[in-house]
């Protein structure tokens, strides 16, 4: 059966994807051969990227996360725009992310589960008061609010745990699915990567450029560019 037809036939699909969804918007990815963590700084990324070095080293954490984690010029693709329509035809029950960038709500899709947050959330450490993603980008230094307090992008960092709300509610989505798709992703992040033990569906579909450990336990595999896969699929205008 290909892609076409089982999409075509599922009722529920849920969308679980990763860094390989933005590459199509021109946001780098992280594990690939010219991703993130394969440049060179004086300190790794995923330290800086990390609880204790935010709160050890929170200056230099906000000039590497200015510098790299904020494409606030970039727009949805073919597959965020795709998947947009599906929910909006009632075709597809949620989408799963471990992206930060928000453009799957920037495509129109409504029901996200960010598990890795949003670079569009910031608050303050203090008072609890929220900013958009753009005080972050125009300020200098550490960002601070007008109480004195840490303006703390709303980002799961390396050593922080995932918020509870968003896990349970893309775990119910998940084994709610009739179908599953797991795209861009390489699937070595956990707890992440463990969310797909919970699908009970009918086809689980890996759309990646790379092998991942889960291809050879799918319906099946489709090594490509998620954007341009997706959006070579009909787009259900009609409510089923």
């Amino acid at each position: 059966m290909t892609l076409k037809e089982i999409v075509e036939k599922s009722r529920r699909i849920v969308f679980f994807g990763g860094a390989g969804v933005s590459t199509e918007s021109g946001i780098p990815d992280f594990r690939s051969a010219d991703g993130l963590y394969r440049q060179k700084y004086s300190v790794p990324p995923e330290t800086m990227l990390s609880a204790p070095y935010f709160h050890a080293h929170t200056e230099e954490f906000f000039s590497f996360y200015r510098e790299k984690m904020l494409p606030l010029w970039a727009k949805p693709n073919a597959a965020h725009i795709k998947l947009a329509e599906w929910e909006h035809a009632g075709k597809l029950l949620a989408v799963v992310t471990q992206n930060i960038d928000g453009l799957h709500q920037a495509a129109g899709s409504k029901r996200v589960f960010e598990l890795h947050g949003s670079i569009h959330r910031n608050y303050c450490t203090s008072c609890g008061k929220f900013y958009p993603a753009q005080f972050i980008a125009e300020s200098t230094g550490v960002p601070r609010c007008g109480c004195g307090g840490v303006i703390k992008p709303d980002v799961v960092l390396y050593g922080e745990q995932l918020d509870p709300d968003t896990v349970n509610g893309a775990l119910a989505a998940i084994a709610a699915a009739d179908t599953l798709i797991v795209a861009g992703t390489s699937l070595t992040v956990y707890p992440a990567a463990g969310f797909i033990d919970y699908f009970r569906g009918e086809n689980l579909i890996l759309i990646n450029r790379d092998e991942t450990p889960l291809d050879a336990s799918c319906t099946l595999v489709v090594h490509g560019k998620v954007g341009e896969v997706l959006g070579a699929l009909p787009s259900f205008t009609e409510n089923l």
